[in-house]
């Protein structure tokens, strides 16, 4: 939550103790989002090492994706509840603890128990990173200027995942993936330390049952979506976890709906542009993070590749995602929310189609192009749709609505690893699955483009968010 407590003052500006917070803050956003997309390219020698099929890799990958969305918007909270500062230096050392988990993890459920509790401290530290920086600096301008700066180290984390962690892997082994986050880690806690601690306003209502509600709906959901293939649709555990999946969902929505402090304020939602800025933020994310696993495997699978070459294989990809996350509002200006989005969208539908083209023994130079429309689209879509829903809500309600809109794309980068994991899984051969897979990208990413864009006609937007009583309860 970005919500400002005015619990500490750090001698706001660009005093020693607002600039460590910048450094604490930048190395922590840049491990969290590089911890995002480095594992996938060392999946085949993790496989090979812990004896892991296809839905055990997944495991892998989104047992840190889901704690990540499950539980970020009660890392806000605590933060309002607690202090931020106290619960981003907890959440900071759960995830550097976690890390040196993941590295001597013995076994795949061992290292999958270990990356959900880095989900967790990283839905901790995220929020309450961007509380830190609102009351360090003050100064509207100066605040935005920093935030730049800190989303920047997160985009350059984010864009180097797959090469550094070919580099590490090529040179150390896959364990050193996760061995490199500690000495981050540890700095970030030493930046952090010497802070004051901040008084809890306790303001915030704690939705436990909310929280518990919404574990057990997108947990189940996910875990059908990756077990199904193994164990059969029809199979008892499945159909059991189908029934206990809906039950939960709708018990959640219940509620959400009767709390009079919700977890997730789905009166946002009656507002037609945060919805489509939501759905499309979930959906680039379900496609860019389900292509980026496919594609790990097909390159180490199918091609053969070493973790560094399918590295530098995702470099133009992974650069074209920080490029479009710069570029993203002068495009915006340029040619409108509306058109550019679509056009976003539609790039991500033209990428997808141009990967379909290589075959096992083409060259690799013919997916360059593609791989540059898919980070492109990618970059872009994140800031471009997070404007538009930031102002349908009231200002004291910036920091759940951030949340809400980081949730949903982490759950959206769940669903597209187990979606996409569960087509690899089920079908065969290999190169048979992915063109599915692609060819479901397409669909799905032009369905997206048709939303937005009747999304956000003039009459199809809601006013701004004006229900004073229920904001106040947020605050």
């Amino acid at each position: 939550m970005i919500k400002n407590t005015g619990a500490v003052n750090f001698r706001a500006g660009d005093g020693q103790p607002a600039r460590k917070i910048l450094a604490a803050t930048s190395i922590s956003y840049a491990i969290v989002l590089l911890d995002a997309s480095v594992v996938n390219v060392g999946l085949e020698q993790i496989g090979a090492t812990l004896n892991s099929g296809v839905s055990g890799l997944q495991w892998i990958v989104n047992a840190y994706t889901l704690s990540f969305a499950s539980f970020l918007m009660t890392g806000g909270t605590l933060g309002d509840r607690l202090g931020a500062r106290n619960i981003y230096l907890a959440g900071l050392m759960l995830f550097t603890l976690a890390s040196a988990l993941c590295g001597f993890a013995p076994s795949l459920g061992t290292l999958a128990l270990a990356r959900a509790l880095q989900g967790i401290g990283s839905a901790m530290l995220v929020p309450c990173s961007l509380a830190l920086i609102n009351q360090a600096y003050p100064d509207p301008a100066r605040r935005a200027a920093v935030i730049g700066m800190w989303m920047g180290c997160g985009g350059i984390a984010m864009a180097s995942g797959p090469l550094l962690g070919g580099l590490l892997i090529h040179g150390f082994g896959w364990r050193s993936i996760f061995f490199v986050n500690l000495p981050l880690g540890l700095t970030g806690i030493w930046l952090t330390w010497p802070l004051p601690r901040d008084r809890a306003p306790g303001a915030r209502h704690f939705d436990v049952a909310g929280q518990l509600a919404a574990i057990v709906a997108l947990g189940s959901l996910i875990a059908l979506l990756i077990e199904a293939p193994v164990l059969g649709w029809q199979s008892m555990p499945i159909v059991a976890g189908i029934a206990l999946c809906g039950v939960a969902g709708l018990l959640f929505l219940r509620i959400e709906t009767r709390q009079p402090q919700p977890m997730l304020p789905l009166s946002f939602f009656r507002n037609g542009l945060f919805a489509a800025s939501a759905l499309v933020s979930m959906v680039s994310a379900l496609v860019f993070y389900g292509m980026l696993f496919a594609f790990s495997l097909y390159y180490q699978r199918v091609l053969g590749y070493a973790p560094l070459q399918t590295g530098l294989a995702f470099l133009p990809m992974t650069v074209m995602v920080a490029i479009g996350g710069l570029a993203s509002s002068r495009l915006t200006r340029l040619s409108g929310a509306r058109a550019s989005m679509c056009a976003a969208f539609c790039l991500y539908a033209v990428g997808a189609a141009g990967m379909l083209l290589p075959e096992p023994g083409s060259p690799y130079w013919f997916a360059i192009l593609p791989m540059l429309a898919i980070g492109l689209a990618s970059g872009f879509i994140s800031p471009a749709a997070t404007a538009p829903a930031m102002g349908t809500v009231e200002q004291s309600c910036a920091g759940i609505a951030a949340a809400m809109l980081n949730s949903a794309r982490q759950t959206g980068a769940a669903l597209g690893v187990a979606i996409c994991g569960a087509l690899l899984a089920t079908l065969q051969p290999f190169a048979h699955a992915l063109h599915i897979v692609l060819g479901m990208v397409i669909v799905i990413a032009l369905a997206a483009a048709l939303l937005w864009w009747f999304s956000t006609r003039p009459s199809a937007c809601l006013p701004r968010v004006q229900a004073r009583s229920k904001t106040a309860a947020l605050r």
